[in-house]
């Protein structure tokens, strides 16, 4: 696939995920629960690539699951604490302060990660640009905040 259309779908998918918060505060919002409304989601997600999974018959090797190391499990929950936080902090914050301080976040995480070559990543050491570029995403939440 070109790379252009990997940043397509990447730049997609974001906005997307800009949209679960606000559908998921309003789940928490009726369900009284933010866990509710992450547990919903998840439910419906998982429902929605088990379908997808079972149409393509794209099986991968399951059985080669059992190999890997008990952090590669914890995606699941990284992004289900994700989901329950933004349930939670949307209707409080405003979805573009989330969506500036979890960005700001990740790209923090990104950067160690990478500079260590963590979790299988190829190690990219942190540069001065880098850490410029991590600051303006700072910048960003500083102004989104004041706003």
């Amino acid at each position: 696939m070109p790379a252009i259309v990997i940043m397509l779908l990447a730049f997609l998918g974001g906005g997307l995920l800009a949209t679960q918060a606000p559908t998921n505060a309003i789940l928490a919002r009726a369900g009284g629960s933010p866990v509710l409304a992450a547990l919903v989601s998840f439910a419906v997600g998982g429902a929605a690539l088990l379908a997808v999974w079972l149409v393509t018959g794209d099986r991968g090797g399951l059985a080669n699951l059992r190999g890997v190391p008990w952090y590669a499990w914890l995606g699941g929950f990284y992004g289900a604490l994700f989901v329950g936080v933004a349930a939670y902090a949307a209707p409080r914050i405003g979805l573009a302060s989330l969506i500036t301080i979890g960005i700001a976040g990740q790209v923090i995480m990104a950067l160690l990660l990478d500079h260590l070559g963590a979790l299988g990543l190829p190690r990219v050491p942190v540069s001065a640009m880098r850490v410029v570029g991590a600051l303006l995403v700072l910048g960003g939440v500083v102004l989104v905040r004041r706003g």
